[in-house]
Parts: structure tokens; C-alpha cells; sequence
């Protein structure tokens, strides 16, 4: 995943020299980005623009189930066909309408031959699945893919997206640190794409991001 990552960084780094101009300081929320533009890439690859809808469908539906959590003890409350049930009823066929769609391309593709590249998790996923069919005629169905991909998302968006912005915090607070960090990174990747093999190296960033972590 290290290239489409690299690719997806620097990408959010360009929209981001894009929105301020160098004579001018800036306020910007890095937090929406880093949380489904990364994942987008990583989980869907090439569909990532609509693996980014998916995301942003999934994060307000997180949020709706949070509000309707406070009802769930009232019996029968989420039949009632009230404002905040039917947009959870709404996103959710959305989502599935979504995640459909890019799952059928890929069931296509595998039809005609057209193996995915494993570029993405999606790929990866199907093609094993494919592979399963095949093989032992099990597998899993739309709805399980869904909740995978659904998986995708809690699993960026509570672990990884979270630790990368409060690092960012924490190095703002401390730049020092940052400034090390940064000596670093140029030193042992310097203009170039960054290898897995060379991640190891970097004993600096990764006391960095131990930091927020506790350890």
C-alpha cells in the first residue's frame, strides 16, 4: 500500500499549498483529509472518488446512530418513521447502492479476466472471494463485502487518522521535535519515492508518533 499512500499524500499536500497563499498564514483542518482520502485510496484505488462518497455517507450515519443510541430504549423507536430514521434508512441503501456498484465493476473485470492488481483492499478482498467461489462454491455475499468496507473505514478512521493528526498536534506544540523529524525523513528519502524496507530507519518519526500513543 506504501505507493498509493505516498501518491495520496501528495496529493492532499498539493490541495494544501493550493489553499493559502505563501505571504499569508492559513487555518485549515487537516482532519477531514487525512480521515477519507488516504482510506479512499488504500480501500478502493482507482474508485477512490466514490470510496470517499461511501466514507463521508458512513461518517454521517455513525453520527445518526450516536443521536439515535439515546432512544434505544424505548420500544419499537426505530420504526417510528421520524426525520432521523428514515436519513439512517436513506444512507444506508445509499451506501449499499455505492459499495454495489464499485463491486460489480471488479465482478466484471474477474469475469472477463482482468485480475485486479491487489493494488487496493477491495481488489484483494474479491479476488480471494472470487477464488473461494470457485474453488469451494462458498463466499461471501454483497451484504458482507459491505460490512467489510464498512470495516475499512472504522478501522482508518479510529486508529490510524486519529494518531496521525494528534502526532501533527504534538509536533506543533513541540518543533523541535518536528524540525528532527523533518532532518530525517530528507535525510534517508531525500527527493525520492519512500521503499517499505527503508521505513525502519526512521528511529526519529517513529518516537513521534509513540508520543501520542503513551509509549
Amino acid at each position: 500500500m506504501l505507493p498509493t499512500i505516498h501518491k495520496s499524500c501528495n496529493d492532499m499536500l498539493r490541495k494544501w499549498e493550493m489553499s493559502f497563499s505563501k505571504d499569508e498564514s492559513c487555518e485549515l483542518d487537516v482532519w477531514p483529509h487525512i480521515q477519507t482520502d488516504v482510506i479512499s485510496r488504500t480501500a478502493f484505488g482507482s474508485n477512490f472518488e466514490e470510496g470517499r462518497k461511501i466514507f463521508e455517507v458512513l461518517s454521517e450515519q455513525i453520527n445518526l446512530v450516536i443521536q439515535a443510541s439515546l432512544f434505544a430504549y424505548i420500544p419499537g423507536w426505530r420504526f417510528v418513521p421520524n426525520k432521523l430514521n428514515r436519513k439512517l434508512n436513506s444512507n444506508h441503501n445509499e451506501m449499499g447502492e455505492l459499495v454495489k456498484g464499485i463491486v460489480n465493476k471488479r465482478k466484471e473485470a474477474l469475469k472477463v479476466g482482468k485480475a485486479s492488481n491487489n493494488d487496493d483492499l477491495l481488489g484483494i478482498l474479491m479476488e480471494s472471494n472470487h477464488k473461494e467461489i470457485q474453488e469451494k462454491e462458498t463466499g461471501m455475499s454483497i451484504e458482507e463485502v459491505i460490512e467489510e468496507c464498512k470495516l475499512f473505514y472504522l478501522a482508518g478512521q479510529e486508529t490510524t487518522a486519529s494518531l496521525l493528526v494528534w502526532t501533527m498536534v504534538l509536533l506543533c506544540i513541540h518543533p523541535e521535535w518536528q524540525e528532527r523529524a523533518r532532518e530525517e525523513v530528507c535525510q534517508v528519502f531525500g527527493n525520492r519515492e519512500p521503499k517499505f524496507e527503508e521505513l525502519n530507519q526512521l528511529k526519529v518519526v517513529s518516537k513521534s508518533i509513540e508520543l501520542p500513543l503513551g509509549l
